[in-house]
């Protein structure tokens, strides 16, 4: 019929993917015209699945120089202070920024803030961190003042992505287990039809939204070169697969408690690490490398370079990297880390652009306008 709801395939329930099935449903007479391609099971073990927006933890904030990023921001946090789907999943802990003494990403937050009608961050010097028990014994003079939003926090990512698709799965969107091996052309290459997967099904849409993260080049570069893009054209040109490293300590009942008593908030330290503080329901305290970065390539048939995620488990880091991550770690943390060994560690990869902006547009090619791209989250868009 004419006017009947486009079918749509979603290739990507992370961060991306996961909100757009969420808000088709709302939107779709008939959200089973919607269908999301997920490559784990939802009964997967946390340890298993790959995607950013699957971990223990991701920060919430509003924090951005940019008006359009803060603004959008802060129509996301909203969601996660009233809505009952994601109820439970956010710590409101506030969060301490220190940038190095050159930076000037706390002004510049700040004029955005005040900018916007309401500044309700407060200066923290660096000495401050000497309260927590974390960053207890920190050398102090390279950083320069600092400052706390308490709107800020960090959420249960993997609970909170299950709970969004849920929502989106029982108002009628339909959900497929699988990997995507191919992406289908009609057969005058004029339009997408659809996907392959690994396991030999056939699924067909309308309309394609490709929000596969890191593993998006990987995806679209059999199609560019089936229809000889040149090397500018490429999404390679767009997003890089990068890996960061995380560690992970489990702790016991009474230090989680500690830290919490102690209103640990999430700690960011001049661009070094990110310390993201404890629950009791989930007792870990896990801390983002945020130096040391791992870019994996490959080369494809036709002698093109793409980024894509190593093959080897996201927990079978060399040692080499570990040693270089527990430095950073260390040196930020210098007491708390101190005889202390991770409990796991992970690489979590992300699509990263050139401006760490979002890629979210129909593609430019004529042969695939059916096909969308939602991608680039550049470790800082996980808020819905």
């Amino acid at each position: 019929m004419a006017n009947e709801e486009p079918t749509v395939l979603i290739i990507g329930a992370g961060t991306f993917g996961t909100s757009t099935a969420y808000h088709l449903a709302k939107q779709y007479k008939d959200p089973s015209r919607v269908t999301i391609i997920d490559r784990w099971d939802h009964s997967s073990p946390l340890e298993e699945k790959q995607a950013a927006a699957i971990d223990t933890n991701r920060i919430i904030r509003t924090d951005y120089e940019s008006h359009l990023y803060c603004d959008l921001a802060n129509e996301a946090i909203h969601f996660w202070f009233w809505s009952i789907a994601v109820q439970g999943h956010f710590h409101k802990t506030g969060w301490i920024v220190l940038d190095d003494k050159e930076g000037g990403f706390g002004d510049a937050v700040k004029k955005t803030f005040i900018e916007r009608g309401g500044d309700y961050t407060r200066s923290v010097p660096p000495e401050q961190l000497q309260e927590y028990a974390v960053t207890r014994g920190i050398q102090t003079e390279h950083l320069g003042q600092g400052y706390f939003n308490p709107e800020a926090g960090w959420c249960d990512a993997e609970r909170a992505t299950q709970s969004f698709i849920k929502v989106a799965l029982e108002l009628g969107v339909q959900r497929v287990t699988g990997q995507v091996q191919q992406l289908l052309l009609n057969t005058n290459k004029s339009s997408l039809t659809g996907v392959k997967l690994h396991d030999g099904r056939i699924l067909s849409a309308d309309k394609i939204v490709l929000a596969a993260g890191a593993w998006t080049s990987s995806l679209l570069s059999p199609l560019e070169e089936t229809l000889n893009f040149n090397q500018q054209d490429r999404i390679e040109r767009q997003i890089t697969a990068v890996g960061r490293l995380s560690a992970y300590y489990t702790l016991s009942p009474q230090e989680t408690q500690q830290h919490i008593e102690s209103n640990l908030p999430v700690v960011v330290i001049g661009g070094k690490v990110d310390i993201i503080p404890p629950s009791q329901p989930n007792r870990t305290l896990k801390i983002n490398d945020l130096k040391t970065e791992v870019v994996n390539s490959v080369v494809t048939p036709s002698g093109h370079r793409i980024t894509v995620p190593a093959k080897r488990h996201q927990a079978d880091i060399p040692a080499r990297l570990k040693r270089e991550s527990s430095r950073i770690m260390q040196d930020a943390m210098p007491q708390w880390t101190s005889g202390r060994t991770p409990t796991r560690w992970r690489v979590c990869y992300d699509a990263v652009t050139p401006t760490e902006d979002w890629l979210l547009c129909r593609h430019p090619h004529s042969a695939l306008s059916n096909l969308f791209l939602a991608v680039g989250g550049s470790f800082h868009s996980y808020k819905g």
